[in-house]
């Protein structure tokens, strides 16, 4: 019999039947394989796929035989295990700044790396609807740009908005271009930043991803490579809550015991946590003092306390009045 024009793709059939159908719990026949060959136009024979097998796994794909009257061959270990794979979607659908449209469409994709049994546990886990999404989409092209912008070592200009109560774009600068230079993509509570030099305000400065527009890289090189130098992203990161702006100041901080957990996971580890009598701590941390500070401690109710300075402390008593004061 002759053979078809796609004989020659027969080992890259033959894999991708086995990534695609196979699993631990649904090994795939000799029988099953030649059945799906022939619906490829591809002949093949028990003996040939037998030499098949043992060429793909002296390529390094790992495909294990099982014996018997139920048994067949399916892919063991593959680049991501369905633990992993299950993180990433969890990760997808969490992202405030990925759109709805796109959430399904990545999650298709990481599906495919799986088998279609393990990718339908995968699609039993998506709850999209309804969750917070950003609105726009051009994000994945700002993120290309300003990654393109990094590694080239260039400025981007862009229009930067935010949404009116009628839920539409409103550009800020009445819509002129802002002109920066990126250092860092940073992902913080959901959302995502660009941390960048502005060479006006002589600063650096981070800026949301989604409430960018029409992003593109310029012939300039970038500025403020010896300040970035000088940046601790994980500190940066620590000292900045919602990446609001501020001024960086020492803050000595009083908690009610139960709540060291809470503390490491905003400050990380390697902060000193000092006893304060049998129920209290404190910890001294260099943070950005911005109402979203003051916020967080406030969110702790009377189980925490500024300690210091004084000017801290006044401001939060400042904000505490102005609160109440709506209730009133």
């Amino acid at each position: 019999m002759a053979k078809s024009s796609n004989q020659k793709l027969k080992l890259l059939y033959l894999v991708k039947y086995l990534m695609q159908h196979s699993d631990e719990n649904h090994p795939c026949s000799t029988a099953d394989i030649i059945a799906e060959l022939s619906r490829n136009d591809i002949a093949a024979e028990r003996k040939s796929i037998y030499a098949d097998i043992e060429a793909l796994r002296l390529f390094g794909i790992d495909i294990i035989q099982v014996k018997g009257k139920n048994g067949g061959y399916y892919i063991g270990e593959r680049d991501f295990e369905l633990p992993e794979l299950k993180l990433l979607v969890d990760s997808v659908q969490s992202s405030k700044f990925i759109t709805e449209d796109k959430t399904y469409k990545l999650i298709q994709k990481i599906e495919n790396l799986a088998s279609v049994y393990d990718g339908q546990l995968l699609q039993r886990q998506v709850y999209v609807s309804n969750r917070v999404k950003s609105m726009n989409e051009s994000i994945y092209y700002a993120v290309d740009v300003i990654s393109d912008a990094i590694a080239l070592n260039k400025k981007i200009r862009y229009q930067y908005f935010e949404y009116t109560v009628d839920k539409e774009r409103r550009f800020r600068h009445d819509g002129a271009f802002y002109e920066v230079s990126p250092f860092a993509l940073i992902w913080d509570d959901e959302n995502y930043y660009m941390l960048a030099w502005d060479s006006a305000a002589e600063k650096m400065k981070h800026y949301r991803v989604d409430k960018m527009y029409k992003a593109s890289l310029t012939d300039d090189e970038r500025e403020g490579n010896d300040i970035f130098k000088k940046v601790d992203m994980a500190t940066y990161t620590k000292s900045v809550f919602g990446m609001f702006g501020g001024n960086e100041q020492k803050v000595k901080l009083r908690f009610s015991n139960h709540l060291v957990g809470a503390v490491l996971d905003r400050f990380g580890r390697e902060i000193i946590v000092i006893k304060d009598g049998d129920s209290h701590f404190t910890v001294t941390v260099s943070v950005v003092v911005s109402q979203q500070f003051l916020a967080w401690v406030f969110g702790f109710g009377d189980e925490a306390e500024i300690i210091s300075p004084e000017e801290v402390r006044a401001e939060m008593k400042k904000q505490a009045k102005l609160v109440a004061k709506k209730y009133q």
